[in-house]
């Protein structure tokens, strides 16, 4: 599967990227209220380490949203790392402390899903953020036929095979 992800289309990792980015800001936006009305400690059931945590993810959800806009790697590393442990943490929150079930927390049902898309996105991910401005560039450099048609014009070896080398003509003139 996951050399499969190399050739999904550009669009579609943009596509996932900007919703994981829209999706990060509404969480940021979330824990940034929660900070403003009731502080570094806005659930009373929960234990000051859960509540340090998530008052940190209104930085850490945003940070994320910025670098997967700005098409950086370390985003959708970022937006990893912050949905694996914010996952653990719910459940933790949901099973270990309120003694409920993911039937009864719709919440839990969404941030789950959420986790999903982007914990699969993130380990499918070949490196897209470094092959769209290495696709770039060649094409700036070799057009749109790319570069092996631009290896075949001149009977590189690198193909494979050999072609005859064009007359001396052909090639200045």
């Amino acid at each position: 599967m996951i050399g499969g992800m190399r050739y999904t289309p550009c669009r579609a990792v943009i596509a996932v990227c900007v919703i994981a980015a829209i999706l990060l800001f509404v969480g940021a936006s979330s824990h940034v209220t929660d900070l403003l009305s009731h502080g570094l400690h806005p659930y009373d059931w929960a234990p000051g380490w859960l509540n340090l945590y998530w008052s940190s993810l209104a930085l850490f959800d945003a940070l994320a949203a910025v670098f997967l806009i700005r098409g950086k790697r370390r985003g959708i590393d970022l937006a990893c790392v912050i949905m694996a442990t914010d996952l653990a943490a719910n459940w933790y929150a949901v099973y270990g402390i309120q003694h409920s079930s993911l039937a009864d927390q719709p919440g839990l049902q969404r941030l789950t899903v959420f986790a999903a898309l982007v914990l699969g996105t993130g380990m499918g991910v070949v490196d897209v953020f470094a092959i769209l401005p290495r696709r770039l560039a060649e094409l700036a450099r070799y057009g749109i036929d790319g570069k092996a048609s631009l290896l075949r014009r001149h009977g590189d070896s690198r193909l494979g095979h050999r072609q005859t080398p064009a007359p001396l003509a052909t090639l200045h003139g």
